[in-house]
């Protein structure tokens, strides 16, 4: 069963760059994290990856995650949502586009010049299954 995120958290992700902490499960039951870019669709939570890091390989391999958005402006105010990865290609090129104009207000290619060498991007969609927290 899905969770909903607060209005709030709503808010917090669609006005502002918000830096999010993501944790994947290593092969070896160790956890992994990594800061991301965030975005949302509903009450899913958007993130973006390339084919063949990490991140993505743990979430392929074991999809249960947890995110952690604590705005760096109010240290004592966060929201933890846990849940479950799905992955897909389509639409990863726009995603990590629109993130970086959200977050440096420009094209990805301009801001990280070095991404023409990047493997393909990849769409990890996180649907809440437990929210926590103060927002």
């Amino acid at each position: 069963m899905s969770a909903e995120l607060s209005d709030d958290l709503k808010k917090l992700i669609d006005d502002s760059p918000v830096f999010a902490t993501v944790a994947t499960i290593q092969p070896d039951g160790s956890p992994q994290l990594s800061i991301t870019w965030l975005a949302r669709d509903g009450d899913d939570l958007l993130i973006s990856t390339t084919v063949g890091r990490r991140k993505e390989k743990n979430l392929r391999a074991d999809p249960r995650t947890t995110v952690m958005i604590n705005p760096h402006n109010a240290p004592y105010t966060y929201a933890e949502v846990r849940g479950s990865a799905t992955l897909e290609l389509e639409g990863g090129q726009e995603l990590i586009n629109a993130l970086s104009h959200k977050y440096t207000g420009k094209d990805y290619a301009d801001f990280n010049p070095a991404s023409k060498d990047d493997a393909e991007r990849v769409v990890v969609r996180i649907t809440p299954r437990k929210v926590v927290g103060s927002i």
